[in-house]
């Protein structure tokens, strides 16, 4: 926005010949950048409805993190107002989630809410190097961003912010130890994000299966906040890169129609090092099932939908604990935090994934053994579904107007869009028959060996795979779409040039939908494969069930006659088989 054209409307010099309504009060919500923003969408409903206020937007131009800041604000539909024409215009109410920028220049009120779980960041660590005036090293205490003298205090002394919004008496008592001048500014209004959170528990069924999430399945999600020693951070030099090594072993040593995997990314690594620089870091891991969930609009709702969290010393980890989800500490550096902050305690005392033992094991009793904290979602709120009455009115009480006569309210979190797991890259699939008509199935992504060899195995490839050259080894080809699909001509039809393009594949499947698919036997035979709700199961698994079925021996006709019971993703499920 730098060297950016003053608007005209609805703010301006002239802005009283063209604004249609010209008598508003003004709320102007400053942006530090995307992490900050979102806070700030989180309060920008307590003033919808209502005619006698018009909602402003800025950007500090402060933040190193600039990338999808325009996007962002664009996407608000509120006026962005350039950062120099802001400060110049009066407002009866500035609102920021951060610290970040010249505050002081904004003409009018202003409120600073935290944009995470409180003020619990160091920004730096101590430096132990600093000389006194005896000539010897002290350890210099960093300070903690927002919750001391640096950020709240102006270069007169006096606060930046002429109300601190906190979410728990312990950060007003830390602010009275820290600087007692900014005291009197503290207001006690709880979290808008945590309300929103708590407000949607009642969905989580619904954002599991917006995530493919399986009945039987366990979700995972890997979550990482943004700096060197995060868990996506490569950390100090001489430090491990742990993640790297991570992700192809979660998607090896964990059976995909029994665990899902999903990411959630702080801000300041999606826009700091580009979107597309992140999807090409985790290519290999988003094709063999993760998904990287939507920094802005989705990582609530896959908290929610989370059977376990593998994060590190960020808000939203705390935020997962919070929530009584089951927490393992891919990184735990306590430097950064500030020592009397509830975080730190979590931090120092919570479960740690040890990367020099099975990942499988480590999560089943994570899980199994939980017992949730009472600690984290006490500390989060003190008002725990209060927020949005007691911000409504601390900002009305500024403008200086009576509030609405409704209720204030919060948006509910959006159903995120369906995105299930996809998998590209070839999958072992291991199968055992233990009893009559009856096959288990285990699949997995690699790409190291699967951890249990156990049982016969083949490779199911999809049509789209990039690895090409393994379309030529595959047992089973696969791929999904609409039966009407006129690219493919018809599942029969795709079937047909699948066997012959590819002679060594012993099954063709072409799924049509939940439950449902076609399949070519390599003697030509056009089967239809159909489970029944509340099946669940991928029907390339109930085809790779069938393939071995073959494999082994057993007959097609007793398969079509009597169905097959398949065992997969720590479900039964029953499996018909008919003559296309």
């Amino acid at each position: 926005m730098a060297g950016a054209e003053w608007i005209r409307v609805p703010v301006g010099a002239e802005a009283g010949r063209w604004a249609t309504r010209g008598r508003t009060r003004r709320v102007l919500f400053v942006v530090h950048n995307v992490t900050s923003a979102t806070r700030l969408l989180d309060v920008l409903p307590l003033f919808h409805d209502d005619f006698r206020v018009q909602s402003l937007v800025t950007c500090t131009e402060s933040s190193a993190f600039r990338a999808g800041v325009t996007e962002l604000l664009a996407e608000t539909g509120v006026p962005v107002v350039p950062w120099d024409q802001a400060t110049a215009t009066p407002v009866d109410l500035a609102v920021s989630a951060s610290f970040g920028g010249q505050l002081r220049a904004i003409s009018g009120v202003l409120a600073v809410m935290s944009h995470g779980v409180g003020y619990t960041k160091r920004l730096g660590t101590p430096n132990t190097q600093h000389p006194t005036p005896g000539g010897e090293t002290a350890e210099v205490e960093v300070p903690v961003f927002g919750l001391s003298p640096e950020w709240l205090l102006d270069e007169t002394g006096r606060p930046v912010a002429d109300a601190l919004v906190l979410s728990h008496p312990e950060q007003v008592e830390r602010l009275r130890a820290v600087c007692p001048e900014a005291a009197p500014t503290a207001v006690l209004a709880g979290d808008p994000c945590w309300d929103r959170m708590l407000a949607a528990r009642s969905h989580r069924e619904r954002y599991r299966r917006a995530l493919g999430v399986g009945r039987a399945q366990r979700l995972v999600v890997l979550n990482s906040t943004w700096n060197p020693e995060s868990l996506f951070g490569d950390g100090p030099a001489s430090g491990d890169d742990v993640l790297p090594s991570l992700l192809p072993r979660l998607t090896s040593e964990l059976p995909l129609d029994e665990y899902r995997l999903a990411a959630v990314l702080h801000p300041n690594i999606w826009y700091g090092h580009g979107p597309g620089q992140i999807r090409a870091w985790l290519d290999r891991s988003r094709r063999a099932g993760l998904t990287l969930v939507d920094p802005l609009h989705g990582w609530r709702q896959a908290l929610l939908a989370a059977d376990a969290v593998i994060g590190d010393h960020g808000s939203v980890t705390y935020y997962a604990a919070a929530l009584g989800t089951p927490v393992l500490l891919g990184a735990a550096p306590l430097a950064g935090l500030a020592p009397d902050a509830p975080v730190h305690a979590f931090v120092r005392t919570a479960p740690r994934l040890d990367p020099a033992l099975p990942l499988r094991p480590q999560l089943t009793r994570l899980i199994d053994t939980h017992r949730p904290l009472p600690t984290p979602a006490a500390f989060t709120s003190s008002v725990p579904g209060e927020s949005a009455t007691r911000l409504r009115r601390l900002f009305y009480g500024i403008i200086g107007i009576p509030e609405p006569d409704a209720p204030a309210l919060l948006e509910p979190l959006p159903l995120p869009p369906f995105e299930p797991a996809v998998h590209t890259v070839p999958l072992r699939v291991l199968t055992r028959l233990p009893g009559s008509a009856e096959v288990s199935v285990v699949r997995y992504a690699g790409p190291h060996p699967a951890p249990d060899g156990s049982g016969e195995s083949h490779t199911a490839v999809h049509e789209d795979t990039r690895e090409q050259d393994q379309l030529s080894l595959a047992d089973v080809v696969f791929r999904y779409g609409a039966a009407d699909d006129p690219r493919f001509g018809s599942p029969a039809l795709w079937t047909s040039e699948v066997l012959a393009r590819h002679p060594r594949c012993a099954l063709a499947v072409y799924v049509t939908g939940p439950g449902a698919c076609t399949a070519r036997t390599a003697d030509g035979t056009l089967l239809l494969l159909r489970t029944e709700p509340p099946s669940d199961a991928d029907p390339v698994a109930c085809a790779s069930a069938l393939h071995a079925w073959l494999s082994s021996g057993k007959s097609l006709h007793e398969a079509v006659a009597q169905g097959l019971t398949v065992h997969t993703g720590g479900a039964v499920h029953e499996v018909r088989v008919a003559l296309g």
